[in-house]
């Protein structure tokens, strides 16, 4: 087994030396597809502000590979308020703390953006696009960055559930092909079900932190206290035995 991406140990996150959580531990490993669950509010985005060293841990560990690459979806990406950036400059801040002048100067844009389809749209400002191209330039964008790690703060939140399944599913294919970790926050947790191997579910308010695999965490009484019995532990293992069929492996 692959050495961890990162490593939490009685980690606890929150603002100005007090924790909004109780401590947790988990490991993060290359390839896993990780649903980051709780209701609005819940810690989500604090826990994700941590890893990405934007806040610092109010106590316990984090720990990160050397020279860890991380690519990082917020839930409202805006690029336009002083400048109107075009697609192709979106995906090249995925490769330097700046905009590229010249189009086409780095090949690992221009292949971002035809793997992503979305080379046509390249030119065009970031603005006037769809929520979809939106979120697929942004896709090309963490591919062109070549993290190891990819933390999505709900990156379908504007979109329909048609879109938001497709969107999600581009997200998994991405994960397997580049070998990739992925942490997605999502409130329709549908998908999050279908598509993760690993939960954790957040409740402040009952002070209590929920890691296992999607099955262990869909199933737990805490979890069911929050969401009802929508996804029932019957329910969360005919889901896993699907998955684990559609990838050709057991549940």
């Amino acid at each position: 087994m692959s050495a961890p991406l990162l490593r939490c140990e009685g980690l606890q996150v929150g603002y100005a030396g007090r924790a909004i959580l109780p401590p947790f531990s988990l490991e993060v490993t290359a390839g896993q597809f990780w649903a980051v669950i709780g209701r609005n509010g819940a810690g989500k985005s604090t826990f994700f502000k941590t890893l990405l060293g934007l806040l610092p841990p109010v106590g316990g560990r984090l720990e990160r590979a050397p020279g860890l690459k991380v690519a990082y979806i917020a839930q409202r990406m805006a690029f336009d308020d002083l400048y109107p950036v075009t697609a192709r400059e979106v995906v090249a801040m995925g490769r330097a703390r700046r905009l590229w002048s010249t189009p086409g100067a780095d090949p690992k844009v221009e292949q971002a953006l035809a793997r992503l389809e979305v080379a046509e749209l390249a030119d065009r400002t970031f603005r006037s696009l769809s929520e979809g191209q939106k979120q697929r330039v942004l896709l090309a964008r963490m591919v062109a960055s070549e993290a190891a790690l990819a933390v999505l703060d709900e990156p379908t939140a504007a979109m329909d559930a048609i879109a938001e399944r497709a969107a999600m599913a581009l997200i998994d294919q991405l994960r397997r092909e580049l070998h990739m970790a992925v942490l997605v926050v999502s409130h329709h947790l549908d998908e999050p079900r279908r598509r993760a191997d690993r939960a954790l579910f957040l409740d402040p308010d009952c002070e209590r932190i929920v890691e296992g695999t999607t099955d262990q965490v869909f199933a737990d009484p805490h979890f069911h206290h929050r969401y009802g019995d929508e996804f029932s532990p019957a329910e969360a293992h005919d889901h896993a035995h699907e998955h684990a069929h559609a990838h050709g492996g057991s549940p």
